[in-house]
């Protein structure tokens, strides 16, 4: 019978946690944050990183959509807003444009121009953003 030798040892029960681990993480100003604060500026620029899918994209081109500077800043405060009350899948209204966007990847899913607002159903969101 061959014996089994493990390199650490098997530890049982519950966790010790170091006071490193529970409390302070350095960021790139060498000053120490909590957790808390550093999960909050990731999360802040991630949620200005908005991308397009391809999807989005083709129909920003079919659609002939413009979309300004001013747009995609309006469209990061949105998502931000949609993040901050916990939405997923988002329809953000920016003046005459529809974006539907999913809050955790900041992705635009896709996107609809004045024309095609009219009588239009949204469904699968779980909030609207209206800037």
């Amino acid at each position: 019978m061959n014996n089994l030798y493990f390199n650490r040892p098997i530890v049982t029960g519950t966790p010790q946690f170091s006071n490193i681990a529970r409390t302070q993480v350095k960021n790139e100003n060498d000053s120490t944050t909590s957790f808390e604060q550093v999960l909050k500026q990731r999360m802040e620029q991630n949620s200005q990183q908005i991308t397009f899918s391809k999807h989005a994209t083709q129909r920003v081109m079919e659609r002939k959509i413009d979309i300004s500077d001013d747009d995609m800043e309006k469209l990061g405060k949105g998502l931000k807003m949609a993040a901050e009350k916990g939405l997923n899948d988002t329809l953000i209204l920016i003046d005459s444009k529809a974006f539907i966007v999913s809050v955790k990847n900041g992705r635009v899913i896709t996107t609809v121009n004045h024309d095609e607002l009219k009588e239009s159903i949204f469904t699968n969101i779980d909030g609207t953003v209206i800037i």
